[in-house]
């Protein structure tokens, strides 16, 4: 017997005599949880080959790009290339670092060459950044905009990629969701298919305004850690948050004082864009270049635009966006598809509920399923994906609607008045003489736009209970009476108010809100008695949007008030689709601040509120009259019934 095997008999030995407890060998150490995403990324590495790339645009100016080829892919298996532009960065860098997705699990196991490119001007492509850079319509020679950019990424693409199909697709979300709109423009022959999820389409409206007031939270935030100066290419991907140096938004902003502050405070110099913002307070040429809409012609793809109700950044985009390619490409395939979700919702969670709204199953899924055949159809030559040419989500009676149109067509346009004693109804006002509501708006005490005090910027407002604002004397409110039947909005809003203020300047906030009756019907003691909320009497915000008054007759060319002077401020609201339930009321409210949401207005006129001093930051009483003569009013479109 050797020693080693005489060892080990003793050992044994010696273990039985011990006793059962020490004849059982000790417990392996538990297996430390698998990684989902080193298991995510290790799947795609089996199934695709990552090649990176410096592709020639017609200037000469090289855009980085990194592309996804399918293991499988042959001259007898080709696959069509699905492209997205990104100012984001394509990471991570290196032939061999995988990213954890190349889009949805599902379109990953069909089968797509994924490609992204680092826009001009970001991370590892050559040339200068623009926001939103001016398309040009009518270039010549080396001249460059998004869709030139575009038009020479899928040239080359086709043409070098192993084993494409020669067909492609086009799609990213925000920003990435403009690159796809701007590169949809003169269509690149190759390329079949497009869609803009959340698209930027003019940033007047969209993401850093709101009809020309400033988005105070979402442009500090976003821009001081996008845009910072990159010198020279780099495959340096950290992004460095803003510290607020508290969880307190409100608080800060409000210390903040002046938007005014803002350079010397807290950005020195450092984001360029910020800079642009404060120069150009109004619509001028610098904004109107960068307005999307106009340019979006010539478009031969097939097109899927999507957007969320309850998308705080990007709502005006994609609305807008459909409307202008229908009007500006008869004849093609243009879809839209809005549900209730928040800005790319609809890719991140299952879309159930979002903040104080439930919606009951997962709406998601409803989206996924039908982008992935709409790729399919026309990059594949799948079956048809009978993709309806307005699919959206009808908030309250939580149900998605197939139309044949956005807006739907058969709709009735009327309007709810303001009425004394905080009524609304359909019937307009009848008071000869003066009838009016009044509050006094007041900068150092502005109504937040939101209990959330978190430093970015909530992504649940637009769900939220109004009851904190409500409540407040410095909003005002009308409702109808419990409703006793459904009613259906559908289409834009516009509020047609009639206002008088002590000051020389303000801002007009109106909100959509749905209220919930005080017992809901099928509400149990079950149910409060285990926990579950109670909903009785919510108001939950359906729509709403600021106003900058000074812009009521040209956004160009602002003017104060006249102090105590009645005047009419009309403006559009973008979009609902939303069913008041029988027993539930329709709400509207009215205020003048939503902040940090949006910049305080300082109630005295000046020529640039970002140029604004703390003593131009003055108390004002508003009016909003409700007389035969001045009917305040909320102009909306019904939807009828079906035995209507």
């Amino acid at each position: 017997m050797s020693f080693h095997r005489r060892s080990l008999v003793a050992a044994l030995a010696l273990f039985s005599l011990a006793g059962p407890a020490l004849a059982q060998a000790p417990a392996a150490p538990p297996k430390p949880p698998a990684d989902p995403d080193a298991e995510r990324v290790a799947s795609i590495r089996a199934r695709y080959t990552k090649y990176e790339v410096r592709i020639p645009m017609r200037d000469g100016v090289k855009l980085f790009t990194t592309f996804y080829v399918p293991n499988d892919a042959s001259p007898q298996k080709r696959y069509p290339v699905l492209l997205m532009r990104t100012p984001y960065s394509v990471g991570p860098y290196g032939a061999g670092r995988y990213p954890r997705s190349l889009g949805t699990a599902a379109f990953e196991k069909d089968g797509f060459i994924f490609a992204y490119q680092d826009v001009r001007g970001r991370y590892l492509s050559e040339g200068e950044f623009v926001n939103v850079r001016p398309h040009r319509g009518a270039k010549r020679g080396k001249e460059v905009d998004e869709s030139s950019d575009t038009y020479d990424t899928i040239e080359w693409l086709v043409k070098r990629v192993p084993h494409n199909n020669g067909k492609v697709g086009m799609w990213g979300i925000s920003y990435p969701g403009y690159y796809a709109s701007a590169g949809a423009i003169d269509s690149h022959p190759a390329l079949k298919a497009v869609s803009p999820q959340a698209p930027i389409a003019d940033w007047f409206w969209d993401d850093m305004h709101r009809h020309g007031a400033l988005n105070l939270q979402l442009a500090f935030s976003f821009f001081s850690g996008f845009g910072k100066p990159r010198p020279a290419p780099t495959d340096d991907t950290e992004w460095k948050p803003f510290d607020f140096g508290t969880p307190d938004a409100y608080q800060f902003f409000l210390d903040l004082g002046p938007v005014s502050n803002a350079e010397a405070k807290h950005f020195h110099g450092d984001i360029a864009f910020w800079k642009d913002i404060v120069a150009h307070p109004n619509y001028d040429a610098f904004w109107q270049s960068r307005n999307l809409l106009p340019h979006l012609k010539n478009i031969k793809a097939a097109v899927m635009v999507v957007g969320g109700w309850y998308d705080t950044e990007d709502l005006y985009g994609p609305l807008r966006t459909y409307a202008a390619i229908e009007k500006q490409n008869p004849g093609i395939a243009n879809t839209l598809v809005m549900g209730p979700w928040p800005h790319g919702g609809w890719m991140r969670g299952d879309g159930t509920s979002l903040g104080d709204a439930e919606f009951g199953f997962p709406t998601s899924v409803t989206y996924q399923d039908l982008v992935l055949a709409f790729f399919k159809q026309h990059l594949k030559g799948g079956p048809d994906a009978a993709v309806p040419e307005a699919l959206v989500f009808e908030g309250g009676a939580n149900r998605w609607r197939q139309l044949d149109a956005w807006p739907p067509k058969g709709t009735k346009e009327t309007r709810l008045y303001f009425q004394p004693q905080g009524a609304l109804t359909f019937q307009a006002p009848k008071a000869a003489q003066a009838s009016f509501d009044e509050y006094v708006s007041d900068p150092a005490k502005p109504v937040p736009y939101t209990q959330d005090l978190s430093p970015g910027w909530s992504k649940t407002y637009m769900t939220e209970d109004q009851r904190f604002a409500s409540r407040r004397p410095d909003v005002l409110t009308y409702q109808t009476e419990p409703l006793t039947q459904d009613l259906t909005l559908a289409g834009p809003l516009e509020a047609e108010l009639w206002v008088s203020t002590t000051g020389s300047d303000a801002d007009w906030v109106v909100k959509l809100v749905d209220v919930n009756p005080g017992k809901l019907p099928g509400w149990t003691k079950e149910q409060e008695h285990s926990g579950e909320r109670n909903r009785g009497s919510q108001q939950t915000l359906v729509r709403g949007e600021p106003f900058r008054g000074r812009f009521r007759d040209s956004y160009s060319q602002p003017k104060p008030f006249t102090p105590n002077e009645v005047t009419k401020v009309k403006f559009v609201i973008n979009d609902v689709f939303h069913t008041f339930q029988r027993g539930h009321r329709v709400m509207v409210q009215v205020q003048s601040s939503w902040f940090p949401f949006i910049d305080r207005n300082p109630q005295t006129f000046v020529p640039s509120i970002y140029e604004a001093k703390p003593a131009d930051f003055v108390r004002a009483m508003h009016r909003l009259h409700h007389t035969a003569a001045q009917p305040s009013a909320l102009k909306v479109n019904v939807l009828p019934g079906l035995d209507e």
